[in-house]
């Protein structure tokens, strides 16, 4: 028994001179591949009263308030809701704030973003998973008469960037030096189904979609398309039904975080 304890005792107190070794030799804390860690952070229910969405990452800081943890696990896997099974009902039904700090000093690209949030997935939800291959129901993005309409990013080595304009029934997304990949990660928490890239195209591009939306028609005479008909008319693309088999995460174990 003594001969155990000295061992433990022993091993705390290299633990100890290794962490402090490499506090002076400046080295940091294991980040990810994308280079981003957290450093704090504070989450809790959003309170069912008050809506106020908002997702911003801003140099070292993150707030996201008012998300349900369904669309949260779909941007940072790059899925559609539709391929996460598996998951209780809240998942989908409570919402939740997360805001805390990041080691970063310019502000998260969009994988780091994501890393960000599944750092948090893990670590403060406990989520476990496993991926499957299943024939979903999906649209295709495809090009139309082999002819886009995309212009070349002015500037192909800067971050990809997406921002929305509009009003309740009329649409504007932005986008600058996305790929096809970059332009689906958004649109896939938006679709009822799964989308899948077929277009072939493989560069960065900056472009803009307008469009109509809304549960009624837009009856203005010189309102904009749907999306679907935007899509077509103004990049030159087009989703394609078809049943394909794609990713699925099979929900293993998620569960709600302690209080902070």
């Amino acid at each position: 028994m003594r001969s155990q304890l000295l061992k433990t005792r022993i091993y705390l107190k290299l633990s100890v001179i290794v962490v402090l070794v490499l506090a002076m030799l400046g080295i940091a804390p294991a980040q990810s591949r994308d280079g981003v860690a957290i450093e704090v952070a504070v989450v809790k229910p959003h309170p069912s009263e008050v809506m106020h969405n908002n997702f911003s990452f801003v140099k070292n800081r993150f707030v996201l308030e008012d998300q349900p943890l369904l669309k949260m696990i779909a941007f940072a896997y790059s899925l559609n809701p539709r391929q996460i099974v598996g998951s209780p009902s809240w998942v989908s039904e409570d919402h939740w704030d997360m805001s805390g700090k990041t080691n970063l000093m310019e502000d998260a690209t969009r994988p780091q973003e994501q890393q960000v949030i599944r750092q948090l997935l893990v670590e403060r939800f406990a989520l476990q998973f496993h991926q499957e291959k299943r024939d979903l129901s999906a649209y295709a993005l495809q090009v139309v008469k082999d002819q886009p309409k995309l212009a070349v990013a002015a500037d192909p080595a800067a971050q990809p960037l997406e921002w929305t304009q509009g009003n309740d029934s009329v649409r504007t997304e932005n986008y600058r030096s996305s790929s096809m990949k970059d332009f689906l990660v958004i649109k896939q928490l938006f679709m009822d189904r799964p989308l899948v890239d077929q277009t072939g195209l493989t560069g960065r591009y900056d472009f803009k979609l307008t469009y109509s939306f809304g549960d009624a028609p837009n009856l203005e005479t010189d309102a904009p398309p749907t999306m679907f008909t935007a899509i077509k008319e103004q990049l030159g693309l087009k989703f394609q039904p078809l049943k394909t088999s794609v990713d699925v995460m099979v929900i293993d174990h998620i569960g709600k975080p302690t209080p902070n």
